[in-house]
């Protein structure tokens, strides 16, 4: 059941481009791909203490999605099923759930996106 309720974040050292440097980018669980922010980490934080987290992850939180989430670790991550980034992973309500290591969601990702994505 890989992939879903994996938020990361990375802080553009010159991986995404130089023209983004210092920015941060999001890697999107329902499309696989690192998506930018337009913000700088001091305001990445400002928007994580007083943005509009409800608003900005509206289509991947469910009812109770506080005690699931609450109970994981720093180092597990929530596997939806289907998963998100395919026409029947659009209902995070409704998909099947299951707690795995941060780090499968990680390997699963980036392996699902040079699939979808082929070669280069």
């Amino acid at each position: 059941m890989p992939n879903g309720e994996a938020y990361i974040y990375a802080l553009n050292g010159g991986a995404f481009g130089q023209e983004s440097l210092g920015k941060i980018f999001y890697f999107a669980p329902d499309n696989l791909h690192w998506e930018a922010t337009n913000k700088t980490y001091s305001e990445f934080l400002l928007f994580c203490f007083s943005g509009d987290l409800k608003a900005y992850y509206r289509n991947l939180r469910w009812k109770g999605w506080e005690q699931e989430v609450g109970a994981l670790t720093g180092t597990q991550g929530l596997a939806c099923y289907p998963c998100l980034f395919t026409k029947a992973g659009k209902n995070v309500a409704k998909d099947k759930r299951g707690v795995v290591p941060i780090q499968e969601l990680w390997v699963f990702g980036q392996d699902m996106q040079r699939q979808l994505d082929g070669p280069r």
